[in-house]
């Protein structure tokens, strides 16, 4: 009788030791199929363990990770997402790096750095290039904005020739002095295609990609990458600049190596 009592007191005492404990486990990912235990907490009255599973880096790299990929990647998007993406960034690498090299041909060409140059001459001209920038992209949507959907491929193609046309003119402009203006113009009228095509069938482009309803998920990572491509590319773009400043022939051949690789990435 006496066992029976000392043995029933010992369960007890032991199912309330259990219940004292309690267990918090981490899961990280972004579906069912997706997750893994990241970490487990023990608590009870007296203490309190922590148990992380995984290497640190690994943790660090993938939150890094998370920052420029869609959630659920790569189960969250098709498969040709990634292709796409990395010719994607070296175009726009390519593009960033140009665009250092012909902003500072045009920069030469109204004058930055004359003394005969005038402020209010350089306002003036760079007014009138962007205001025919902004009245070519408004005269474009509304004679091609109802077409670009048909062949979101074919005006990708040309929002990147156009945006290489306009470059090169920026290039262009300190040769022809006379002809300054019309030229920018011209170069900003063909970068106003290339922002309206660009935006539009990046549209469409995102929405083949999302395959769990997370096209917004993608444009807003596809902007985290095109940012960092963007930083990079601007300062490779300044070292290029300064390394090939007053060597004109050095300027056209980065200039040329640069679109061939940004048509070849198309």
């Amino acid at each position: 009788m006496g066992m029976d009592s000392s043995s029933h007191s010992r369960s007890e005492d032991a199912a309330a030791a259990a219940a004292a404990w309690v267990t918090v486990e981490e899961w990280g990912g972004s579906s069912s199929s997706a997750f893994s235990r990241t970490a487990v907490l023990t608590a009870s009255s007296s203490s309190l363990t922590s148990r992380r599973f995984g290497n640190r880096w690994g943790r660090v790299g993938g939150r890094l990770l998370g920052a420029f990929v869609p959630e659920g990647f790569p189960g969250s998007v098709t498969p040709d997402y990634v292709p796409f993406q990395m010719w994607d960034t070296l175009q726009g690498l390519s593009t960033y790096i140009r665009s250092m090299l012909s902003t500072q041909a045009l920069l030469g060409a109204i004058g930055v750095g004359e003394k005969s140059a005038t402020v209010i001459g350089a306002t003036f001209q760079w007014f009138l290039r962007d205001l025919t920038g902004m009245l070519g992209g408004i005269l474009f949507t509304f004679y091609q904005g109802s077409n670009l959907d048909s062949n979101a491929k074919m005006w990708r193609l040309v929002a990147d020739f156009m945006n290489d046309l306009g470059m090169l003119m920026d290039l262009l402009s300190p040769l022809f002095p006379s002809s300054l203006i019309v030229i920018m113009c011209l170069g900003s009228l063909s970068r106003s295609f290339t922002g309206v095509a660009s935006g539009a069938t990046r549209a469409a482009l995102t929405q083949h990609f999302a395959l769990a309803n997370n096209a917004a998920d993608i444009s807003a990572k596809e902007g985290s990458q095109e940012t960092l491509a963007t930083m990079l590319g601007m300062g490779l773009g300044m070292l290029l600049a300064h390394a090939t400043r007053g060597h004109a022939l050095g300027v056209w051949v980065s200039f040329l190596f640069l679109t061939i690789i940004h048509m070849y990435g198309e």
